[in-house]
């Protein structure tokens, strides 16, 4: 990498530097944004698990199933609000 003069580089303002970094930051908030979806999915997977473990015992608890199932559905909400986020802030 080459520096530019320092000349130009103090004439530079904040928004211009904040305009060529706009790119790349945009690129890794989507990235994290990602990054968050991949948790939930891991986390939903090893819950459906869990629900369908539950299920199979020979005494099922009832309020830990319902506990479950209640977090699975808070989980896949806030999948489905991070998609519409990914697809407002970020269109294709």
């Amino acid at each position: 990498m080459k520096l530019p003069p320092y000349i130009k580089l103090i004439a530079m303002s904040k928004e211009k530097i904040d305009e060529k970094l706009a790119p790349l930051r945009a690129s890794k908030a989507k990235a994290q944004a990602n990054l968050e979806m991949a948790k939930l999915d891991e986390q939903l997977a090893v819950l459906e698990s869990e629900i369908t473990e539950t299920c199979t015992k020979q005494d099922i608890y009832f309020s830990t199933l319902i506990e479950k199932m209640y977090k699975f559905a808070l989980l896949e909400r806030k999948k489905t609000q991070y998609q519409k986020i990914l697809s407002e802030l970020f269109p294709e």
